[in-house]
């Protein structure tokens, strides 16, 4: 049986190489991102103990999801590899354990291929922390509306009389997928940032530039947003720890 999982996984990854992408790097609309990607997700997840809700998104969730893509990919499109087995684990074809760890990447990617000043491998450093500052704070408004609407989720679950026990186990996964996205995407962020840190110190090394400067208060600027972004009123449903217990391990994303 795992060795299906496994042949069903790189097989995605030779489909997924192919794809094209819409905004925030997103694959347009097509049949494998549409419809076989999420099937063979929830499958591979399901067989892996994962929480896996069949409840409708709601918009602030649907919206959560989209801002998330950026911050879980690599923040290179030259880290080809890194960047579809991001986009498995996206589609919980893979475990989020498989996504790379390695600081170094994005500052391979970076220098990579010929360029003709210094200055444009800082600018593109300042662009992609300035890039990421700002979607947390979005992202950290968005996971606010939907902490609040998952709290008025469990109490409604828990006081009616009327809804079928078997509501209750998507409730509360569907909860576990919201917090466990949150959770990723703080993971991935703080990646990120150690990333540009690696990067900046690599360039300074290598070719000095005044554009340092601009890079450094750049990374600040994303890390000062990584600590609200970071510490969000959680309600602990992820792990089996809040006010639901789940028998099954939680996903970390459902897509």
């Amino acid at each position: 049986m795992r060795a299906v999982v496994v042949t069903a996984a790189l097989s995605c990854l030779l489909l997924a190489g192919c794809s094209t992408t819409g905004d925030l790097g997103r694959p347009r609309p097509n049949i494998f991102a549409d419809q076989l990607a999420p099937a063979i997700g929830d499958w591979s997840a399901r067989f892996r103990g994962e929480a896996s809700s069949w409840f409708h998104l709601t918009d602030d969730e649907e919206q959560l999801r989209t801002r998330a893509w950026r911050l879980v990919l690599p923040a290179h499109e030259k880290s080809h590899f890194e960047r579809e087995v991001s986009k498995l684990a996206h589609a919980r074809i893979l475990p989020v354990e498989a996504q790379s760890n390695d600081v170094t990447a994005y500052q391979r990617a970076l220098v990579s291929g010929s360029f003709a000043s210094q200055a444009s491998r800082y600018n593109r450093l300042s662009e992609d922390a300035n890039g990421d500052r700002l979607l947390l704070a979005q992202f950290r408004a968005n996971a606010l509306r939907v902490i609040n609407a998952d709290r008025a989720r469990l109490r409604t679950l828990d006081a009616s009389q009327l809804l079928p026990p078997e509501q209750r186990d998507p409730a509360y996964d569907r909860v576990a997928e919201n917090e466990g996205l949150m959770l990723w995407v703080c993971e991935r962020a703080r990646f990120r940032s150690k990333s540009y840190r690696y990067a900046l110190e690599a360039l300074v090394v290598e070719m000095p530039s005044r554009e340092a400067v601009r890079a450094e208060r750049a990374i600040m600027g994303m890390e000062s947003e990584l600590g609200p972004a970071c510490t969000l009123p959680l309600i602990g449903v992820f792990g089996g720890k809040g006010q639901g217990e789940l028998s099954r391990a939680p996903v970390v994303y459902k897509g």
